[in-house]
């Protein structure tokens, strides 16, 4: 019984907050890609051509493929996602005790972050446009014809911006590790 307190007890590379993190940014990336992946808003509006004609009404779909913002914020986080699990299953192979392919983890973490905080941009950008509109090129908001879809876009990069602060967390502890050795 002492000696597995002391197995348990031994200082190892496997560090179980760090899991935890990584689980939490692989679902947290899962959802967000899910949850924009099936976004899809369909509204009717009306369109005048002519004043002396009455207006037409015409069904009018929103969905997250009409914008290549979106599709990178979809396709970025499923990347991030895929990459999760991955890691998730070579440090639980490894038990973290390869320095190597800790290394590696730790680089590609890096490499999420940027490609998190890149989508996370360019979606909240268009998002920001699809609110608000922008005078300056006529462009109208469309949030208050698509609420629910904007809505969705929202939580979507809410989600995803926390996933991509997991991974930051990821590279933090990592450095903390790094610095324990030394």
């Amino acid at each position: 019984m002492e000696t597995e307190l002391k197995m348990v007890n031994t200082k190892s590379s496997f560090n179980s907050k760090a899991l935890i993190v990584r689980l939490l940014a692989l679902t947290l990336t899962l959802v967000a890609a899910v949850l924009l992946g099936v976004d899809k808003q369909t509204t009717t509006v009306s369109l005048t051509i002519v004043t002396s004609l009455p207006p037409v009404d015409l069904p009018v779909t929103a969905k997250w493929n009409q914008m290549s913002a979106f599709v990178y914020f979809v396709i970025a986080n499923a990347i991030a996602c895929s990459y999760g699990a991955t890691s998730l299953i070579v440090i639980l192979v490894t038990r973290g005790k390869n320095k190597l392919v800790s290394l590696m983890v730790t680089v590609l973490d890096i490499v999420m972050v940027a490609l998190l905080f890149s989508a996370i941009g360019a979606t909240g950008s268009v998002g920001l446009i699809g609110y608000n509109g922008n005078s300056h090129v006529n462009w109208d908001k469309v949030c208050n014809v698509f609420g629910k879809f904007c809505h969705q876009v929202a939580i979507a990069v809410f989600l995803s911006f926390a996933g991509s602060i997991a991974y930051l967390l990821l590279i933090v502890l990592a450095a903390l590790k790094l610095h324990d050795e030394f």
